[in-house]
């Protein structure tokens, strides 16, 4: 698919590691100019520099995706630096920490639920408004299996990944007549930063959760990557709405 995104302006949030540095540099890699947002400075900071030493062009904003005033700030920077926002991924999250519901707190829950759902909410909010105002655009939320099934003790992530899966197909239908798509990508589990802090370095749990996929293994962050970026491309002009799932057959369990 090299250079199906030739020339556009692609935002990803969450991009200083994980999925999101795997798009990130699969957005530039197809010819976008990709702005990184992401609270953490360093690993931000550590993409852009990927994406530059391969010849790409992209920049890093420090943005906190539950606060409204950054995610406002980010979208102006975005379109006073480059003149519109063709691509969004919203990737920002956080699992949060496990405990069952009885024994869970609250502030666990507003931590999640803040970052995955109402930091995703913000920067649709702010991406659609962009979008209108341009003629177009496309948007990714990223969600998970667990917007589509549930585990124990993780009662916040699946409650907001549940709710990404609604937020999409309601933005996707609000926006569809103004020429914006939006859709959602749903991976199994993602041998990321994020999974290693859930399952730790225990060669048991791991091959407990790969046994999980029929596929008998964890995704590549580069493979729901590659995901996003058809999304994103004309290749599927015709998609919105759509939740999918790039989950190795957990789901078919």
């Amino acid at each position: 698919m090299a250079n199906h995104l030739e020339g556009k302006v692609a935002l990803v949030t969450g991009g200083g590691s994980g999925i999101g540095r795997a798009s990130a540099l699969a957005f530039s890699r197809e010819g976008a100019r990709v702005v990184v947002a992401d609270i953490d400075v360093s690993g931000g900071e550590q993409t852009i520099s990927m994406i530059r030493d391969a010849g790409g062009d992209a920049d890093f904003i420090k943005t906190n995706v539950t606060k409204a005033a950054d995610v406002e700030a980010l979208i102006d920077r975005i379109v006073t630096a480059w003149g519109r926002l063709d691509c969004a991924l919203n990737n920002a999250g956080d699992i949060g920490q496990p405990a069952l519901i009885s024994e869970s707190t609250e502030e666990n829950w507003d931590h999640v639920i803040d970052t995955n759902l109402k930091g995703t909410w913000l920067c649709l909010r702010h991406e659609i408004r962009q979008m209108l105002k341009q003629g177009g655009g496309v948007i990714v939320n990223m969600t998970s299996v667990a917007g589509l099934a549930a585990v124990p003790a993780f009662s916040a992530y699946i409650t907001s990944k549940h709710g990404l899966v609604g937020l999409t197909r309601a933005a996707a239908l609000e926006c569809a007549a103004a020429g914006i798509r939006v859709n959602a990508v749903c991976p199994g589990y993602v041998d990321t930063p994020m999974t290693g802090r859930v399952i730790g370095d225990s060669a048991v749990a791991r091959a407990q959760v790969e046994a999980a996929h029929p596929l008998g293994r964890m995704a590549k962050p580069e493979e729901v990557a590659e995901a996003t970026i058809w999304l994103c491309s004309d290749a599927s002009s015709f998609v919105t709405g759509h939740i999918l799932v790039l989950d190795g057959g957990y789901l078919l369990q």
